[in-house]
């Protein structure tokens, strides 16, 4: 790629923790923030989920929200990351109004519209959340809160969401349409996916096993994670630190069906394959991959077989997945593990795959288990992968 796509700032939010910090604390500790549900007002109480461990009320409270302002779980869990991305870029006044905002969502405020519509119908009054429940009214939301950018715009390819926003934010910055693009994305748990999932029956009742032979499903989550997005030369003329590289991505729809993954995982290495390549580098230049792995049965097969015809079956780099750790944030994932990815290179240690312990039969590899002597990591795959077949591959590397 003629033009180097820098990272400049990142920030998260979720179960793992508030931010960065309490995030890398909790990977090299081996921390799960999967917990009984506390926060979701649901029926189904015997589910473990990935929860943000703060109210709404709380939420509101850190970011001197009124109780009296409409804001949805999204925005307010997006808020704090975001903030923690432009404040560790240097970014703010001018300079963020001619930013670009790219957010990946697809709940957008279903929490709150499932709890106020029969009274919406019934009444006929306008209701400030139900306006809110569409996915672009969240990122226009969050962007009011920073007080505007030069354009927002939203992604809603599920578990892909926040992947494609970096991959589109990065294009735009090759074409020479932005400078700074701020890209990630956010989630909330609510009833309507979280009935969703179960509907499929794809939730595991127990701790989620990624990998593990006898996987049964998913843990869900929630959080936000966001990157700052710069041309080389800007982040030059600004003099800020380059805390990565946006080396390589991309994007392969197989459509094979509407939430499972082909039994070759065709999708999956098209996107890893287009991934490397566009980093200009060779498979074996890829020191760990951030893999989906949701635990179910079908997305941990696929994309191992993915995998191992990629990189060849005795050649698979250490591969592991954090969605123990967090749940799975569906559609925020990408930027989340972005973060994570850019934590990883900048302490040089892998992140573990927690719960595992027997192989999957077809697979010629197991994930990372325990925690690793520290060593150089210079490039991380992370992997998204949303309904419908839109997987996306990324690929960062150390500055």
């Amino acid at each position: 790629m003629s033009v180097k796509v820098c990272i400049t700032g990142a920030g998260v939010m979720s179960a793992a923790g508030r931010d960065k910090a309490e995030t890398l604390n909790a990977l090299l500790n081996l921390r799960s923030g999967v917990e009984p549900v506390r926060y979701l007002q649901t029926t189904h109480n015997e589910l473990l989920v990935g929860e943000v461990k703060y109210s709404n009320d709380e939420l509101r409270e850190m970011l001197h929200i009124k109780p009296s302002d409409a804001y949805i779980r999204s925005s307010l869990l997006a808020i704090p990351a975001l903030r923690e991305a432009l404040t560790q870029a240097k970014i703010d006044g001018k300079m963020l109004h001619e930013a670009i905002l790219l957010s990946g969502i697809t709940v957008g405020g279903m929490d709150c519209t499932e709890q106020m519509y029969m009274e919406f119908i019934e009444t006929d009054l306008k209701n400030s959340y139900i306006e809110l429940n569409d996915c672009g009214a969240c990122t226009e939301q969050i962007a009011d809160y920073f007080g505007g950018f030069r354009m927002v715009s939203t992604i809603v390819t599920a578990c892909s969401s926040s992947a494609n926003t970096i991959m589109m934010g990065a294009d735009m910055i090759r074409q020479g349409q932005a400078e700074i693009v701020v890209a990630g994305g956010t989630e909330c748990l609510s009833r309507y996916h979280v009935n969703g999932f179960n509907t499929l029956m794809i939730l595991d009742r127990e701790l989620c096993r990624p990998f593990d032979r006898n996987r049964a499903g998913i843990n869900l989550g929630e959080g936000a994670g966001y990157l700052i997005l710069e041309s080389e030369e800007s982040a030059l003329q600004r003099g800020v630190d380059i805390i990565g590289i946006l080396s390589g991505y991309y994007n392969a729809c197989d459509a094979f069906h509407a939430t499972a993954s082909s039994p070759d995982g065709l999708g999956p290495y098209l996107a890893m394959k287009g991934a490397v390549e566009s980093a200009g580098l060779k498979p074996e230049d890829i020191d760990y991959i951030n893999a989906h792995g949701t635990g179910t049965p079908n997305n941990d097969l696929t994309e191992g077989i993915a995998m191992m015809r990629l990189f060849g079956a005795e050649k698979v780099p250490p591969v592991a997945s954090i969605k123990a750790f967090t749940g799975h944030t569906t559609s925020a994932a990408g930027g989340f593990e972005a973060v994570v990815s850019l934590l990883a290179l900048k302490h040089n240690f892998l992140p573990v795959n927690l719960n595992f312990r027997e192989s999957i039969e077809e697979h010629s590899f197991t994930p990372v288990t325990d925690p690793q002597p520290k060593r150089p990591v210079r490039h991380i795959m992370s992997n998204s992968f949303g309904f419908g077949g839109n997987n996306s591959a990324i690929v960062l590397s150390a500055n």
